[in-house]
């Protein structure tokens, strides 16, 4: 028989006693679970500052989408406005022309052709989106109006507000493209 006491190196299963397992450091299978489990709560934080990076990308893609459509359209709006602007001169001589001929009292074919001329013209701008500003009695605004000077107003209403029009102002595409040069009331 063997002796209970003598080492079998096949069978040496001895677990050190309470005393000598707390005076050791953690054991390795120990650290071992610990990794993981830090390891998985890494990669858990790691994949939500990811994802969270990607909606912000995404998001910032699609108003840049957005921003670059809008810009397209006013783009192609404004496209011919460079046009359109230096058209404005012509349509305020035509003006001054026909309101010179009505004071004159002139009737003639030539002022018939002048004014059948001026009709086309402003309804070929009015196609591209021009519209006139209406100015004349309606509240100052430095945003729209250009004022040239003050006079006194006629009432005590008209304080404040747009007295004559000296040269009108247009709108393209609801978009300001000349401002109208006013008298206002004080």
């Amino acid at each position: 028989m063997k002796d209970p006491n003598q080492e079998n190196p096949i069978e040496n299963t001895e677990t050190p006693l309470p005393e000598q397992a707390d005076s050791q450091e953690p054991s390795q299978e120990a650290t071992e679970q610990a990794e993981p489990i830090n390891e998985v709560d890494q990669l858990h934080a790691d994949l939500a500052q990811w994802k969270d990076r990607y909606l912000r990308v995404y998001s910032e893609f699609d108003n840049f989408k957005k921003r670059a459509a809008r810009d397209r359209v006013e783009y192609l709006k404004m496209a011919g406005s460079d046009v359109v602007i230096s058209m404005l001169s012509v349509l305020d001589d035509f003006e001054r022309a026909l309101k010179a001929n009505k004071e004159a009292g002139l009737v003639d074919s030539m002022t018939e052709g002048v004014n059948l001329i001026y009709n086309k013209l402003k309804n070929s701008l009015q196609q591209r989106g021009l519209k006139e500003m209406v100015s004349k009695g309606e509240t100052f605004d430095s945003d729209i109006h250009e004022a040239l000077t003050m006079a006194p107003a006629p009432s005590e209403e008209m304080k404040g507000k747009v007295i004559d029009e000296l040269e009108k102002g247009y709108y393209l595409n609801d978009k300001v493209i000349r401002h109208a040069k006013v008298v206002v009331g004080n």
